[in-house]
């Protein structure tokens, strides 16, 4: 099986995501199911087929996450040693050169990227090109308007 890299926070943001599904979900949507069938007809009962479709989504979605669960890579960016390098888990800041503007992404599995928060996936094209680079070193991003240069200013392991 292929190993999947999280970082700490990660893993603990799946973990509790799986134990509500398990302890909360579940049941709610298997006592909605018991309400439908006391409707009676079930050919024909909206409530009984919203509640079927929302079981099979949460099984599904428990399944997903246990099957990732166990083949987590889990990686604390606070016990690296990367002698400055950007690698998995670190926080890198960056300046635009185009623009001068200035960024700070973590370097995160796929499961836990969020633009919004500063989160970038290790398969994204700009932490593809991050990884391996020094502070002070240019990381050239094949983006769709064409090739953007950042310049990485520091790197962090927190």
């Amino acid at each position: 099986m292929i190993k999947i890299p999280l970082t700490v926070k990660g893993a603990e943001l799946l973990k509790a995501e799986l134990q509500r599904l398990k302890s909360v979900d579940r049941p709610e949507v298997i006592q909605a199911i018991a309400e439908a069938r006391a409707q009676g007809d079930l050919s024909e009962n909206a409530d009984y087929d919203a509640a079927k479709e929302r079981q099979s989504f949460i099984e599904g979605r428990i399944a997903d996450l246990e099957a990732k669960l166990s083949n987590a890579q889990i990686i604390d960016p606070t016990q690296l040693n990367a002698d400055g390098r950007c690698v998995f888990g670190a926080t890198v800041d960056l300046e635009d050169l185009d623009s001068g503007d200035s960024v700070t992404y973590q370097i995160v599995g796929d499961d836990e990227a969020n633009i919004k928060l500063g989160k970038i996936s290790v398969g994204s094209p700009i932490a593809r090109a991050l990884i391996g680079k020094h502070a002070g070193d240019i990381a050239e991003v094949q983006a769709p308007g064409g090739v953007r240069e950042y310049e990485v200013l520091d790197v962090r392991y927190v």
